[in-house]
């Protein structure tokens, strides 16, 4: 309940929540802008650190990239995730190279093709999964609620694209695992 005694009580009331109101947009909008700096800056290192780090960090062969259990194949990301509605719509980065990862390129199915892509899913999770991490210092490092939201932001805009990458190393895998046996009975028959 409000009472003012006279009207300059009130002017002076108005004005000290106008004055409060000013500190809280400014903290919020320091606030976002550093955020978005360090955010921005983590990723850009993520990102230099993929591009020019050694191939070896993204053999699909490495433990990381293996198969889990509970992937049961591939089907746990359609079961759960649904994936197939989406992974289609979501963009995709051409690397250095110009590899495309929007299609398998079907005229060219040979094994070094195939462990090219193959890289290059590994490369997109490590990057992806690495960037996801950054939500942890701004989770701690900003308030409760400010933290909570920005941390759910960077994960919801980095797990898509790992759960893309390592259900598409399953069916890269399997396809890989197939020309191997075809190449095989080949050399056999010949």
């Amino acid at each position: 309940k409000l009472r003012y005694n006279s009207c300059k009580d009130f002017v002076r009331k108005l004005s000290f929540y106008k004055v409060k109101l000013g500190e809280i947009m400014r903290n919020f909008w320091e606030t976002l802008l550093y955020n978005i700096a360090f955010v921005g800056a983590w990723h850009v290192v993520a990102f230099v650190l993929c591009v020019y780090g050694s191939p070896s960090w993204f053999d699909f062969r490495r433990k990381r990239y293996q198969v889990f259990k509970w992937e049961k194949n591939g089907k746990w990301y359609v079961k759960y995730l649904k994936i197939k509605m989406w992974k289609d719509i979501v963009p995709t980065h051409v690397g250095k190279q110009g590899f495309s990862k929007d299609h398998l390129d079907t005229d060219d199915l040979s094994i070094g093709y195939l462990d090219a892509f193959l890289l290059e899913t590994c490369r997109g999770e490590w990057d992806h999964t690495l960037c996801a991490f950054c939500a942890i210092p701004v989770v701690v490092i900003n308030s409760f609620p400010v933290g909570l939201v920005f941390g759910c932001l960077i994960l919801l805009g980095n797990l898509p694209f790992v759960a893309i990458q390592r259900y598409n190393r399953i069916r890269l895998l399997t396809l890989r695992k197939r020309r191997v046996r075809e190449m095989e009975r080949c050399e056999v028959n010949a």
